[in-house]
């Protein structure tokens, strides 16, 4: 925290530091094609997604607070599944039809080079680069300029059923590496306690990615080289591949995870039939939810496995921005500083945690998510990026494409890789 008392602050103007902010936003830099606005008055639109972190309710109740603050200003927040979020953001840009979007991590270079989002780099105060989460930050920033806020900071955990755990006499310990966790899933299932050990998201989507990293990543794997070039065909990024799909053929992993999302793995998990998997912060609340789960108190949360490099978790993070269509950008710029604000932010902890470091320390939150937060100060420190490319969705869905043939046998992982970089090599190019 920096010397004032921020936190009074933001607790006093309902936003991060928001009298600061909207005296910038009158003049700092904004969109390309949009209008600024009064910020007082007016109607926005914000898209957001309805998958993980912050649920619908989550933010209809943040929004409400908001517009009880600010009655001149009308917001309509609309919700869509995370697979159709980005889609949705580009065909909704021309027309300028909405003026506050979430984003993923992996899209600012895209949005950004594209001037489908504002540079709001004059609005953000010089602590917010200290007092946030480093990992957060990457969440909004591309060619050294800042294209929205970070409002979700998140990577996948491991969530064990310990009471399978202690059935199958598998120690605990065992899941602090990759290899204890293969021998793990191989003592639960010869005791019989569950007919498949692992579930993931392994559908060919975004998710896929998002496991992938965290093995690539653990055994020492990376996406590029310094170069910019494919290096997820050589060394870690195979023999993570082949580690997924060996956990297939052995009968430890369910093969209904190469059709599965997170919410899947969640269904799956919660209904007792799974018992080591990794998902979002937020699956932790629902597993203590006794009307959505029936493994209520038989559930214990992990940081990620450690490989033979380390344990990096992939980065999550989701930022909020304002569209360079809109025709009231200070409105929209509000919007969102009240709720990526640290106090509105450790409200909703159980759902996402803060993106603001000492939110980490406070009892409040600690006291809302008591087993996850110890493991995200921990984890949140150590994180794996995806690549940050103009032609990312594209460079993605090649190699979602060919991280499914190894995963069902069609291919051998390093020439399913070695395909995937032929392709992806081509579109980083370009």
């Amino acid at each position: 925290m920096v010397a004032i008392d921020r936190r009074t602050v933001l607790r006093t103007a309902g936003g991060a530091g928001l009298a600061a902010l909207l005296a910038a936003c009158s003049g700092g830099k904004g969109a390309t094609t949009g209008d600024q606005g009064s910020g007082s008055s007016g109607e926005i639109r914000a898209l957001f997604m309805k998958q993980a972190a912050y649920t619908e309710a989550d933010v209809t109740k943040m929004t409400a607070s908001f517009t009880a603050a600010n009655p001149g200003i009308k917001v309509t927040p609309e919700f869509v599944a995370y697979e159709a979020l980005h889609d949705k953001i580009v065909a909704a840009g021309p027309a300028g039809t909405y003026d506050v979007v979430l984003i993923d991590v992996i899209w600012p270079a895209e949005f950004g080079s594209k001037k489908m989002i504002t540079d709001v780099s004059g609005q953000w105060p010089a602590e917010w680069k200290t007092e946030m989460l480093a990992g957060a930050i990457d969440t909004a920033e591309y060619d050294d300029k800042l294209y929205g806020v970070p409002w979700i900071m998140d990577t996948k955990y491991l969530f064990l059923n310990t009471q399978h755990l202690d059935v199958a006499n598998a120690n605990p310990q065992w899941l602090d590496t990759w290899e204890g966790t293969l021998k793990s899933a191989r003592r639960l299932k010869q005791s019989g306690v569950v007919k498949y050990p692992f579930i993931w998201s392994w559908q060919q989507a975004e998710a896929l990615v998002c496991d992938y990293a965290q093995l690539l990543g653990a055994m020492g794997g990376k996406f590029l080289d310094d170069s910019g070039k494919v290096a997820f065909n050589a060394g870690g990024g195979v023999q993570a591949l082949e580690w997924m799909r060996q956990t297939i053929v052995d009968g430890l992993t369910n093969p209904a995870s190469t059709q599965s999302l997170e919410a899947d793995v969640q269904r799956v998990f919660q209904a007792g039939q799974a018992s080591i998997v990794l998902n979002w912060t937020y699956m932790y609340g629902a597993a203590n939810d006794a009307k959505q789960c029936k493994v209520v108190g038989k559930v214990q949360v992990a940081q990620t496995p450690k490989g033979s490099v380390g344990r990096p978790g992939v980065n999550g993070g989701m930022a909020l921005c304002v569209t360079a269509g809109s025709k009231n950008q200070a409105a929209a710029f509000k919007y969102i500083s009240h709720l990526t604000s640290q106090p509105e932010q450790e409200k909703y902890a159980l759902s996402s945690l803060p993106v603001w470091a000492t939110s980490y320390d406070e009892d409040a939150v600690i006291k809302t998510n008591p087993a996850v937060v110890p493991q995200a100060k921990k984890q949140l420190d150590d994180l794996i990026l995806r690549p940050q490319a103009k032609s990312y969705n594209a460079f993605s869905q090649v190699l979602q494409a060919e991280l499914q043939n190894a995963l069902l046998g069609r291919k051998l992982a390093q020439k399913a890789l070695d395909d995937a970089a032929d392709k992806a090599n081509s579109l980083l190019q370009s």
